[in-house]
Formats: C-alpha cells, structure tokens, sequence
C-alpha cells in the first residue's frame, strides 16, 4: 500500500483524505438487530471521486487502475476490515493478482469491401467495430475473404436447432444475427423474448471460434443488442483483455468485429439478396447458411499483444464463529479509461453509473460492517476488475476462489445502480429462481418496496454482471437493480431516465457525476441488502437455486463440503 500511495498525485491523494473524512460517523458498535443509517453524502462522495477525470476512467492496466485500487485499500483499511486478498508471506494481502492477456490495435486499420460492382473502404468506428485480435498474433491480415450468412449462429442440440448445416466456414467470415431466433417474436425453441446464451455476443464469437471461422461480423441493431451503435463502437474498438488461455484460438477467431445494420442490409443487396427476408428465414431451425456470392472482404492492422496483471480488491470483516463460511458483496472496480472522443472532444470514460455507484455501495456496506458488531460468518466485499472486457475479474476469481466457492454462502453484486430518489420497486438482472431472491423479497416488503422482473429481459443482463461466474458454478448469486417505478413520477419518470442514460450515456465520456444526484434510493436499497447479508452471515442457512435451475445441480455436488 505505502509503495503504491507514493506514485499518486497531490490531487488523488487529497480525494483519498476527503473522502476518509466524509465516512460514515457510525459508533463502534451498532446492535446487528438494529437499522443501519447509510447516509446519501457517502455515497456522492465516492462516486464523485472515483468518476472525476483523475481517475482517467478507470481502465485496467493504467494509472487509473492505480489510483483506483489505492483509493479501495485507503478506505476499506480506512474502515478498519482485513486484506482478503492473496497470501504473501503467509499474510493476506489486499488485492488478488488477475493475469490478463492485453490487445491493442497499433496504426491504421485497414478494411475495405469488394464485390457487387464496387469496393468500399471501412472507417473503423463508424460502419465496422473490430476488436483487436485475442489470439496472440501480433497482425492480422486477410485478403478477399468470402462472407456467409449463418443466421443467428445457434448450435443448440437440446433444443434440435442447428444454424451451421455442416457449413465449412474455414477462411471465411460468418455474418451473424445478435440476440435469440426467438426476440422477433417473441415465442419459439428458446423461450419467448429472454435472452439465453445463445444471444450474447460472447456466445456468437465463441462459437464462430469453434467452428474454425477466419472470423465473425456480428450485425448490430438496436433493439436486440440493447443499445446503441455508441456503445458498441467503444466497447470494441479500444484496448481488448482475455483470461490468459493456452489455446486461444480454441476461444478467439481472428477476426471479431460488429457492423452497422445499414451496411449489412447494402451487402445483402449486392448480393443479391434480401436482408430482411433471410433474417425472418433465420427465425426457423431449418434455417441454411447462405453464401454473400460475389462479395469478399479484405483487412490488415497490427497487434500488440502482450500479458498483465491487473487486480481484484478484497477485504473481509471476519466471522466471529465460522469465519470459515463467507457471504460475499461483489462491485466492478473498472470502466473504459481513454477513448475514442464524443462530440465534444471528451476522451475520458468516467462511469460514474457504470459502475462507481456500485463500488461506492461497496465502500458503504464495508464501513457500516466494519462499525457493527462482528458477524458470526465472515464477509467478504469484493472489488472486480474488467468486468467491462467480459466479466474477466469475477471470472478469475470465481475459477481461483480466494475462498472455497463451496463454503460462500450467497454472493450479492452491484452494478449500475441509480443515483436519483428512492423508487417504490426494485429488480435483479434476469429471471432466475433462487433463495437468496426470495430473502431478498422479503425484506424489501418491509421497507415497502416490491420485486419486479427484469424489465428488459430479452437484454441478457444476467449474463452481463459479474455474479454470472460464480452463478454457473452453482453458488447462489444476484445482481441487484434499482427500481423504475419512482415515488417522485411514477414508471413513466422512472422509465424515461433508464432509456435516456443508455442511449445518451451508456458507455460514453457523458457518463459523469452530478451534483444534484440525490443518492437517497441507493442509500435505502443498501440498508435491505446489509439486512439480507447480514441475516444470512448470522445464520446457519445455505440458501440455494430453485430445483428447476440450471444452476441446481452445480450448487449440489458441493453439498458434502458444506455438513
């Protein structure tokens, strides 16, 4: 810690005093029973400093992942909690080391389009986004390569749908569909309008990857994706990160990118083809690949691909009688960092919603912890990185437990939360069924508040949060949402902002602190998940997934280590 705090500026380390100063002035012991006070101001200061320009948005790998995980230490050792993190010289340490493949895209890049009697050049960023190449390769090259449609680019064999028809796809670049056959619809194989993983992006390259394709052109389009061609073109066309894989190509084509709906509809026609048409044929499992005859894409831009570690940030209020049982509060410590520029010229991706909200209720939850008498299980509260390159943190530390998966009692993650007024509703990110919502539910009532589904669940937000890697090992695992249903405004309010902040700040520099947020629905949200967790930490209770959850039988093959 004394090593890192002296490499910090004059300005940071003044943030890292103000926001010590500005830390809940809760008495030594507070009963476990008794209602905790989290005050809004806590909250807006942590935000405040995490999303200021100083913190250069803080991406992975930089001097604001630096400043970021000096400022966690500075506040949770602040707190009075223990280093949680790896061992070092038999003592724990704050910060477990995530070894990271690094890709960055060098110079120019250089794409163009041939076929239906003209040849276009690509700007990247604009009708294609191509991600720097995670296998390990330091160029990427390719000349004329054929493009085929492959649908939704599904191989689902307990659902008997099968988009590739045996389609050699080798050199070629596959054109795919994003979200399920079944969003247009709404009904069909794969469960009306929720996303499966059958949808995700991830899903679609990792598949593409698979099957030994040159590479994967994913069409983006709005309403499927869930946002904007904003979000999409700096999420990708900036630095890439992987977990470190022996085999990347097993994981990686070398070409992944997404491009503009317009430009796909302008191939298909040059083709020959309809756009439209093949989409809706794309809908039914006797869908075929179909050839983009007379078309060939071509590309070069170097690589640099290198390896880093970069660090999650644990600290744990240790249990009173089974410090050996752990109820976790997860956060995504890291953003997008330097950029492309928006309009205004602004390069610095601050993420005040996304996701310093979230790292703030963290901070809270710790000092509230940390001030309250001891727990009778251990708590862990727990900083991720890269959850924006793919959810890289929690799946290292999920597949590296620092403490065994099978001992964690529940693990409760925080992401985007909403800085405004309190709202009357509050929702997890997907549909699943598990005890730990149900305990959820039940102390939301009484405050008042009402569970509503995920509002949006054909997005796939339960795939999208940092809970997800320890969800499919089968720990009990949600990602609490701020509701929509306001008390100043109604849904309507509610709704509006939520639609606003994805379209017009979403993953952009103008995802910034304000003064006039109010934090005092988050503060009252995290009084319900400190009762959930603190409920659970002072119990003997193993909640786990409902019996019909995919999840069940994961949590169950553990269930010895837990008697």
């Amino acid at each position: 810690m004394k090593n890192t705090t002296t490499i910090l500026s004059a300005a940071v380390l003044a943030a890292l005093a103000a926001a010590a100063n500005a830390a809940p002035a809760l008495k030594p012991a507070v009963p476990a029973s008794q209602a905790v006070q989290i005050e809004p101001s806590h909250l807006s200061q942590d935000v405040k400093v995490l999303a200021s320009d100083e913190f250069e948005g803080r991406g992975p790998n930089t001097p604001g992942e630096t400043k970021t995980v000096a400022y966690l230490v500075n506040q949770f050792e602040a707190a009075g909690l223990k280093p949680g993190g790896d061992l070092v010289d038999g003592k724990r340490g704050w910060t477990q080391d995530v070894p990271l493949g690094r890709f960055e895209i060098k110079g120019p890049v250089e794409l163009s389009i041939k076929g239906g009697g003209k040849e276009e050049t690509l700007t990247q960023g604009e009708q294609i986004a191509v991600r720097a190449a995670m296998t390990g390769a330091k160029s990427v090259e390719f000349k004329d390569a054929p493009l085929v449609f492959v649908g939704y680019g599904v191989t689902a064999p307990e659902r008997k749908w099968d988009d590739f028809k045996s389609q050699d796809l080798k050199g070629k670049l596959a054109v795919v569909l994003i979200n399920d056959p079944d969003f247009e619809t709404g009904k069909g194989e794969f469960g009306g309008k929720a996303m499966t993983y059958y949808g995700r992006w991830t899903y679609k390259f990792e598949e593409l990857a698979r099957r030994g394709a040159l590479g994967t052109l994913i069409v983006h389009e709005t309403a499927p994706a869930s946002y904007g061609w904003a979000t999409v073109k700096n999420s990708n066309t900036n630095v890439m990160y992987d977990v470190v894989r022996k085999n990347p190509l097993e994981a990686h084509a070398p070409v992944e990118a997404w491009i503009q709906r317009d430009l796909a509809v302008d191939l298909f026609k040059r083709a020959g083809l309809d756009f439209d048409k093949l989409k809706k044929s794309a809908q039914s499992r006797n869908f075929k690949p179909v050839e983009l005859t007379g078309l060939s894409m071509s590309g070069r831009y170097a690589v640099d691909a290198q390896v880093i570690t970069s660090k999650n940030v644990i600290a744990v209020r240790e249990g009173s009688q089974h410090p050996d049982q752990y109820v976790v509060y997860s956060a995504h410590w890291d953003h997008l960092g330097i950029g492309l520029p928006d309009a205004k010229g602004d390069r610095i991706y601050n993420g005040a919603v996304d996701n310093a909200t979230g790292v703030a209720a963290l901070l809270e939850l710790a000092r509230v912890y940390a001030a309250a008498p001891a727990p009778q299980r251990s708590v862990v509260f727990l900083a991720v990185t890269a959850e924006e390159k793919g959810l890289l943190g929690s799946e290292y530390y999920a597949a590296n437990p620092v403490y065994p998966l099978a001992k964690t009692v529940g693990v409760i993650n925080m992401d985007a939360l909403d800085p405004h007024g309190k709202a009357k509703d509050f929702t997890i990110s997907g549909s699943a069924k598990l005890e730990l919502l149900d305990r959820l539910v039940s102390k939301a009532k009484l405050a008042k508040l009402s569970y509503s589904p995920d509002p949006k669940p054909e997005a796939g937000h339960f795939f999208r949060s940092d809970h997800f890697p320890f969800a499919k090992r089968g720990v009990p695992a949600i990602s609490f949402g701020s509701g929509e249903h306001w008390e100043q405004g109604g849904v309507a309010a509610g709704k509006k902002e939520a639609e606003r902040y994805v379209k017009e700040n979403y993953h952009q520099p103008s995802d910034e602190w304000h003064s006039e947020w109010t934090f005092d629905g988050m503060a009252r949200d995290l009084g319900i998940l400190y009762a959930v967790g603190r409920e659970l930490a002072d119990s003997n209770a193993w909640p786990n997934w409902s019996r019909e959850s995919e999840f069940r039988a994961a949590r169950d093959q553990s269930a010895a280590e837990r008697k």
